[in-house]
């Protein structure tokens, strides 16, 4: 049933792409933002009440109620299943950007393609020149891809429904809460930075290596061995140095930008080998991601074989 439920979710996606805006981020933040207000004194432990009743909770209940359904009536608890699934699993909520990046290079229109990545990226940066355009779309989809389709569907695969929002509802609390340094914030995201760093700790490795596998492997290996510590965020770092080196492009390196109506120069390490990045890239960006996929589905279809087969041989 679970490798069911991703193939329906991806099909649906394919037909019907989600609203990530209205029926995922509004109720999100809102819940955020309400929780924050009659939390938020800057302590560690009112932080981590806070994100138990914001996080904590739902996933409970919803893990309660598949796994009624999923003993007494099996067709709702899989309905029920695959609707998490759907809210949860994002492919399309950033291929769109993607795709109008490449659409924008190509024919040579700088100004929509940096409009597109400030959006996505929610930062301005109207001094980048075509690569680093390229650049930084191919780091944000090697990114994305983890973390709105590997991630949510590792955990769904192993812990059901209750994974998939697990992991989606830690990724929002944890980029809303834990960079805010703000002297009044206090230690109120730490908790929330932490626990989602625990939680993508085994998703985050078994995404590396399926980019390894289904890229260059050797490059893909040894840049996560040699590079991704560099990086200031240490999960970001292995996704890209491996995704970097699997695909034979050379990303991170400084970046022109605009800052808060300033211009700045971003020093950033050097990930992955090869060349600049550029549109050919970014079509092998694409590839990758759906190799991997491919990869992880034909694993899924691989254990239920086997365990089909055990099934009829035991019995």
């Amino acid at each position: 049933m679970t490798l069911f439920s991703i193939v329906v979710v991806l099909l649906l996606e394919q037909m019907h792409a989600l609203s990530a805006q209205r029926w995922v981020q509004v109720p999100v933040y809102w819940l955020i933002a309400t929780l924050e207000e009659k939390f938020n004194d800057g302590g560690y432990g009112h932080g981590m009440l806070a994100w138990c009743l914001g996080v904590g909770a739902p996933v409970v209940l919803l893990m309660a109620l598949h796994g009624v359904l999923l003993y007494f009536y099996p067709v709702p608890a899989l309905v029920l299943g695959i609707a998490v699934l759907y809210l949860t699993l994002g492919l399309r909520q950033f291929s769109s950007y993607f795709t109008g990046i490449q659409e924008a290079l190509q024919a040579d229109d700088l100004d929509t393609a940096r409009h597109l990545l400030a959006t996505w990226r929610g930062r301005a940066g109207d001094r980048l020149t075509p690569s680093e355009v390229a650049r930084i779309a191919i780091e944000q989809a090697l990114l994305s891809s983890h973390r709105h389709v590997f991630a949510p569907m590792f955990l769904f695969v192993f812990f059901g429904p209750a994974g998939a929002l697990l992991y989606r509802l830690a990724l929002v609390f944890s980029e809303t809460w834990g960079g805010r340094s703000e002297l009044e914030f206090g230690r109120f995201g730490v908790f929330a930075r932490r626990v989602f760093d625990w939680i993508d700790w085994a998703p985050l490795r078994v995404t590396a290596a399926t980019f390894a596998i289904v890229g260059d492997f050797e490059d893909a290996v040894n840049c996560w061995r040699t590079q991704a510590a560099r990086w200031p965020e240490s999960g970001s770092g292995i996704l890209l140095a491996s995704g970097a080196g699997a695909l034979g492009v050379r990303l991170g390196m400084p970046l022109h930008e605009s800052m808060q109506e300033s211009n700045e120069l971003g020093d950033r390490p050097e990930l992955g080998v090869g060349d600049e990045a550029d549109l050919g890239f970014m079509q092998s960006t694409v590839g990758l991601v759906w190799r991997s996929l491919v990869l992880c589905l034909a694993l899924l279809a691989l254990v239920w074989v086997s365990g089909w087969v055990s099934g009829l041989v035991s019995g």
